[in-house]
C-alpha cells in the first residue's frame, strides 16, 4: 500500500485530492492533527514517512516545504506554480509527448500544470512540436473559467449573500499581462515570447474553455480545419483522458465537463481563421485530476484509476 501525505489538505485542490484518495484501497493517507498542520517538524515527519507527498500550498510555502524532505525515497507532486519550469522538476502533462510521460514515471519531483496553461499547452505544444508554427508565432489565448479556480476566498466572494453585482457577469482579469501561468505557457511549448493572455472568470463553480485563434497565413505550412483536426486526432490517439471532437457545437459551454477529469479538443473556424479550444474542468484535468493521474503513472498503474471519465 502506498503511503501518501497531503501538505495543505485544507485548500480546494488538497481537499479534492484527499477525497479521491480516501476512497482507494491501495492508498494509505497519513494524517496530521489540526494543531500540527503548520508545524514544520510534524509536517516533515509525515513527508519523510510517505512514499508520495502532494504539495497543495502557496508558491513560497511549496519552496520551503521541499526543504523539509530529507528522505531520498520520497516522491513529490507539487500543485503550486513554484516548480513548473524549475530545473530538476518534471512537467506533469503526460499526453504532451512520450518524453513527458517517461519523465513523470521516473521522476521524484513532479509539478502539476496550471489550469489555464493545461488548455493552452494542450493546443500550442502539438503545433510547435509538429512544426506547424514557429517558435516566434504571436499566440493569443482566451480562457473562461469557473470561480472555484480562484480558491477559498473567491469561492466565498461568489457565494456570499448580498455579493457585488459585478460578480453576476464574466470578469476579465490579468489585464497587466503578468499572470502566473504565462511562464509555463512560454517555456513548455518552447516559444520565444509569452502569448497575449485574456483570462475571464464567470459566475459558475467549475469548468473552463481555453481558446487559441490561429491565422492560416501565419502557419509554417498550409493547414485546413479538417487537416488540423486529423493532426490532433493522431497526436492524442490512445490517450484515455483527451479526445478530439469530430464537430464543434454552435455554443461551447465551459461547464460541460465539470466534475470530470477528461479534456476535449475542439477545432473550428475556417481555413483563414482557425479556432482551437480545449474544454475541461479546472478542478479536474486542470488540478486534482491531473495530480492523481501523475501519481498513477508514477506507481505504474492505470493512469485513469480513481478518475472521473
Amino acid at each position: 500500500m502506498t503511503k501518501v501525505y497531503i501538505d495543505g489538505s485544507a485548500g480546494t485542490t488538497g481537499l479534492r485530492i484527499r477525497e479521491r484518495l480516501a476512497a482507494r484501497s491501495d492508498i494509505c493517507l497519513l494524517d496530521i492533527g489540526e494543531e500540527e498542520r503548520k508545524d514544520p517538524r510534524a509536517r516533515g515527519e509525515r513527508m519523510n514517512e510517505s512514499d508520495i507527498t502532494f504539495f497543495c500550498l502557496p508558491d513560497a510555502a511549496a519552496i520551503e516545504a521541499e526543504g523539509l524532505v530529507t528522505n531520498p525515497r520520497v516522491r513529490i507532486i507539487d500543485t503550486s506554480t513554484a516548480h513548473r519550469t524549475a530545473p530538476g522538476w518534471s512537467y506533469g502533462f503526460a499526453e504532451l509527448s512520450r518524453e513527458h510521460r517517461q519523465a513523470i514515471a521516473q521522476s521524484k519531483r513532479i509539478s502539476v500544470p496550471g489550469c489555464h496553461a493545461s488548455g493552452f499547452n494542450a493546443l500550442a505544444y502539438p503545433l510547435a512540436a509538429g512544426g506547424i508554427v514557429g517558435d516566434d508565432y504571436p499566440f493569443v489565448c482566451y480562457s473562461v473559467t469557473g470561480y472555484s479556480g480562484g480558491g477559498k476566498q473567491m469561492i466565498a466572494d461568489y457565494e456570499a449573500p448580498g455579493r457585488d453585482r459585478e460578480l453576476q457577469s464574466p470578469r476579465q482579469y490579468g489585464v497587466t499581462q503578468q499572470h502566473k501561468h504565462l511562464k509555463e505557457m512560454k517555456a513548455v511549448p518552447g516559444l520565444l515570447r509569452e502569448p497575449v493572455f485574456a483570462p475571464i472568470v464567470a459566475d459558475y463553480y467549475s469548468g473552463m474553455v481555453v481558446s487559441v485563434p490561429l491565422f492560416g497565413h501565419l502557419l509554417r505550412e498550409k493547414r485546413t480545419v479538417a487537416s488540423l483536426r486529423e493532426y490532433f486526432e493522431e497526436y492524442y490517439a490512445g490517450q484515455p483522458l483527451i479526445r478530439v471532437r469530430e464537430e464543434t457545437p454552435a455554443f461551447v459551454g465551459a461547464n460541460a465537463l465539470s466534475g470530470k477529469d477528461t479534456m476535449e479538443i475542439l477545432i473550428s473556424g475556417n481555413d483563414e481563421r482557425i479556432l482551437l479550444a480545449a474544454r475541461f474542468d479546472n478542478l479536474g484535468k486542470g488540478a486534482s485530476g491531473a495530480a492523481i493521474q501523475c501519481m498513477n503513472i508514477m506507481l505504474g498503474i492505470s493512469e485513469t484509476t480513481g478518475l472521473e471519465m
